[in-house]
């Protein structure tokens, strides 16, 4: 990997604090800790595209980083509507059953990218470059860049009690998040690794999801400290719904990019957001496909 470099960021609390680095050295990656750490998530990326890395933030940095949340949690764009899992509009030439035409309550919303302070330590994380080297090793990639996206760069996805994120695919080829606040109760991450393929959508494997026939699916109780790099470009996923009376859940999501300077998809966009800037219209009207799944 090639550790791309960044200025000192300005959050007041050193990342010493804010990162357990005596259990995960990943600010040492010479040392065997750090290659049998990246080692382990090769593999577990290898066999089912998800990979964990267990209370990497510092016990202290828990209660600082969800107090951030809160303070930000007054722009929250929050939605439910349904969806299926492209985010797309159904298919009359298709049956009503169909994976396509299936659509399941989408509840929750995100907090944007600008939303952050500049001495925010959740973005001084976000930002920092041995922990983009580090994902990067684990990912077997040369190097990662931050989103260039103004508002989907860095976010919080909300879910409050009784709400729940339905099953969808990602648009990136990874995603990496770390959980703030877990739910008491729900809020569980499920995924069907693997489900499609560049080349065969498996709808019939899609719809079984969709119908509660978890067969192929797995689950993660994540805990509030954990962070997680997720291939969700080919794996079904989503998060079950919070119990009523369990705390909100809370997870930072960090948004990197093999290439810079990427901006993000101006229809998914405005159904995170609910608004989209020029930026995205003038990233939309350049882009260019990279495959032919629906999205």
């Amino acid at each position: 990997m090639i550790l791309v470099g960044h200025p000192q960021h300005p959050c007041p609390i050193p990342i010493t604090e804010l990162l357990d680095l005596a259990r995960h050295p990943i600010d040492r990656p010479n040392s065997p800790e750090y290659s049998s750490m990246v080692a382990e998530a090769r593999k577990t990326l290898a066999e089912d595209g998800c990979a964990v890395i267990p209370q990497l933030l510092a016990s202290a940095a828990l209660p600082i980083m969800s107090a951030e949340i809160h303070r930000i949690r007054p722009f929250l764009h929050e939605s439910r509507i349904p969806i299926n899992p492209y985010f797309s509009e159904g298919d009359l030439t298709l049956p009503a059953d169909h994976a396509i035409n299936t659509f399941i309550e989408r509840s929750g919303g995100f907090i944007p990218r600008d939303a952050f302070d500049a001495t925010s330590a959740i973005d001084a994380i976000y930002q920092w470059p041995p922990l983009l080297a580090f994902i990067a090793d684990c990912l077997e990639l040369p190097q990662i860049h931050c989103f260039s996206d103004p508002l989907a760069g860095l976010t919080i996805n909300v879910l409050d009690p009784g709400q729940q994120f339905a099953w969808h695919y990602d648009t990136n080829d990874f995603a990496v998040t770390i959980l703030v606040d877990e739910a008491s109760k729900g809020g569980l991450f499920q995924y069907s690794p693997n489900i499609r393929s560049a080349d065969n959508e498996n709808f019939e494997g899609v719809k079984a999801c969709q119908d509660e026939n978890l067969a192929t699916v797995r689950t993660l109780q994540l805990q509030a400290g954990d962070l997680q790099i997720f291939r969700g470009r080919f794996s079904l996923h989503r998060v079950t719904r919070v119990d009523r009376d369990s705390p909100a859940r809370h997870t930072a999501v960090f948004a990197y990019t093999e290439r810079p300077g990427v901006i993000g998809r101006l229809e998914r966009t405005k159904q995170l957001f609910g608004r989209a800037l020029p930026i995205h219209e003038e990233a939309e009207q350049a882009r260019t496909r990279t495959d032919r799944l629906m999205d």
